[in-house]
């Protein structure tokens, strides 16, 4: 059994509480739209601002530290051993093969899907989602000029970015479990140290 420290306390502190911020969102979104009913209308509306507001600070945050302490370097896509990721998420991890990336680093943590899908969210997904939210925040008809119409895209397209977001969270805890056990991933980002047998690191190898 070999072990390596892979987050550190800010990583581990930045990701349960944009988790928490994300989950506070998803709820609070729901009801705004009046799929539930927990807070009630006005109640949900302030939350969800004021945990938009967090988040924003939180990414802002996090995106000094990743560039102060080089961590960013984690997310910099990379084609090494892609197709061999692809087809164990495809089929390997069905056939419970060993996967292709598994000898991971504080410097070298993700494999090849999770650079290219982390970054999308950093670059992509937030920045829109934060975008469009302040939009939909501070530019309100008739007091802003933007009309009715162009209000509804913005809407709309704040909705279909939470629900990718949703889907990529769905998506991230099955992962969680697919480590040496259900309990593997988990541990390592509540510790933020990674532990895994030596066989397993031969065979990925091999």
């Amino acid at each position: 059994m070999t072990q390596k420290v892979l987050y550190s306390k800010f990583e581990r502190f930045w990701h349960w509480t944009q988790m928490a911020l994300v989950v506070l969102l998803t709820i609070t979104g729901f009801e705004i739209h009046g799929d539930l009913i927990l807070f009630g209308f006005e109640q949900a509306v302030l939350i969800h601002n004021s945990a938009a507001f967090f988040f924003m600070g939180l990414t802002a945050l996090t995106l000094f530290w990743m560039f102060a302490g080089g961590n960013y370097k984690n997310y910099i896509p990379t084609t090494k051993k892609f197709k061999a990721q692809v087809n164990y998420y495809t089929k390997g991890i069905f056939r419970k093969e060993p996967p292709p990336f598994v000898d991971k680093t504080y410097e070298n943590k993700f494999n090849p899907i999770q650079r290219l899908v982390y970054l999308a969210l950093i670059i992509l997904a937030f920045p829109a989602q934060i975008i469009s939210g302040l939009l939909y925040m501070y530019f309100r008809y008739p007091g802003n000029p933007i009309d009715g119409e162009m209000l509804r895209i913005i809407a709309v397209g704040h909705t279909v970015i939470a629900f990718l977001v949703i889907a990529f969270v769905i998506i991230h805890l099955y992962m969680t479990t697919t480590g040496e056990n259900v309990t593997t991933h988990v541990k390592e980002m509540i510790t933020g140290v990674s532990q895994h047998s030596s066989n397993e690191t031969e065979k990925a190898n091999q």
